[in-house]
Parts: C-alpha cells; structure tokens; sequence
C-alpha cells in the first residue's frame, strides 16, 4: 500500500516538486523516439510557472510526467520529498486524487452532467457541500450551472474545468495549452481569469504552452526544446541559457 504524500504546511517559495534527468524514450529499440532527453526542473510553492516550446518540444510530455500520468524512463520526480516516478498505476492515480488538479486544452467535461455536477466529480462535498457552487461563483458561471456543456461556450466549458480543477483544492495545476482551441481574446480572458484565481488563493501553477505571449503572466518561464531545458526567465529577465533560443 502507498504511504500518502500527508498535506504538511508548506511555505511559500519552498520546493514541493522536483524532477531530475528525466529521459522519455517511446517506440521500439530500432526507432526509439526520446521525448525527454535529461530535463531537470524545480518547482516553488506559490508560484506560476511556464514551460514554454514549439509543438513536438516534449512539454506535454513533462506535464505528464509531473501529474504521474506517465512514467520516465529515466529520471526521478520527487513530490515533497517523496518519489512518485516509481510508483505503481494506483499509486499513481492516488497521487494525480490528493495533490494535482488537471487544466486541459480541449475541457474533458461530461456531456451529459451539468456544469455544477462536472464540477462536483472532484469536490469534496462532505468537507464543504457548496465547495462546486462556490467555485462556479468564482468563474462567473453561477447562472449556468444547470446548463449542459452543448449548451456553453468553449470560453465558459473552460472556466468550468477551471473551477472542477481547483474544487479538489489541488496543491499544484497543472495546465496544457488551456487556450488552445479557443479564439485569441476568448483565450486571454481565460488566462486573466485563471491568473486572478491563482494569485488569489495562492495555488501553484503550471501552464504549459507553445504561445509567448502566455509567458508573461509567469513568475518563471523555462523553455523546452528537443526534450531539453534550455533557457529560464525570472520575471521575463533571462536567469540561463544553453543556447540562443527566440
């Protein structure tokens, strides 16, 4: 059985996730496929981090890797001190339950639940019965919250996962291309929405993307390419580099 990563108080700025040499090689040994060659990356409690590459980058690749819904092949990832590249499928999917909250580009929302009941798939209902209604509140969708998915927009399906996400009250988001099949403005609405929400209540973040622009919402950007880190911003100011990137 897995010992529980238990939810001690943890200071703001302080490690809670760190992945070290993280090699992910799919395909056969004839034509392996190495989507992660060595990428190391800490990440701070409180903070709102980018992973910035161009499509094929390997930065889906990592998100996965970080939220356990995948395995290096290579590499340790370490949440709070405890390792979780090793773990078992349902050690996994016990650590994906307790710690991470899931942001994705095309919503995964159910069709046949309303918004409130998409949202209260991972609400902790017996902690706090008005957790799903209170977050529809925050993403201004409390007078939908008995429609269907058909019947919102992709912007308001969006702020639905947005708010499903944050109702297990995850310690860290993770984010995939949350913008990416919505138009641009309807996109930058979501990211000041999401970033709002974010400061607010002190979650820690990450938002992969391939859009620059997303970038400057960040406290810290790295650059994924070719399955490597080569570049970290601090503030938009560049802290390191391997190589010119754009």
């Amino acid at each position: 059985m897995m010992n529980t990563v238990m939810k001690q108080p943890v200071s703001r700025g302080q490690v809670i996730l760190a992945a070290k040499d993280l090699v992910k090689i799919y395909g056969s040994s004839q034509n392996p496929t190495r989507a992660l060659d060595g990428a190391s990356l800490e990440i701070r409690n409180g903070e709102l981090l980018v992973i910035l590459g161009y499509s094929g980058s390997g930065k889906t690749t990592l998100l996965n890797m970080l939220g356990g819904m995948d395995k290096p092949t290579s590499g340790s990832i370490a949440f709070r001190g405890r390792e979780i590249s090793g773990m078992n499928e349902k050690e996994r999917t016990r650590y994906r339950k307790e710690h991470i909250g899931f942001v994705f580009q095309n919503f995964n929302l159910i069709p046949e639940l309303t918004a409130l009941e998409n949202v209260e798939l991972t609400a902790d209902k017996k902690e706090d019965p008005r957790i799903a209604a209170h977050m529809l509140e925050l993403v201004d969708l409390a007078d939908k919250k008995d429609a269907y998915p058909a019947q919102l927009s992709g912007g308001q399906q969006q702020r639905v996962s947005i708010a499903r996400a944050l109702a297990k009250r995850p310690e860290l988001l993770l984010c995939d291309e949350p913008t990416g099949a919505l138009d641009s403005e309807t996109g930058r609405q979501i990211l000041i929405r999401l970033e709002d929400l974010v400061r607010a209540h002190g979650k820690t973040v990450v938002i992969v993307t391939h859009t620059r622009e997303v970038s400057r919402m960040a406290d810290r950007t790295v650059i994924i390419r070719n399955g490597k880190i080569i570049q970290e911003e601090i503030n938009g100011q560049i802290v390191s580099a391997r190589e010119i990137t754009w």
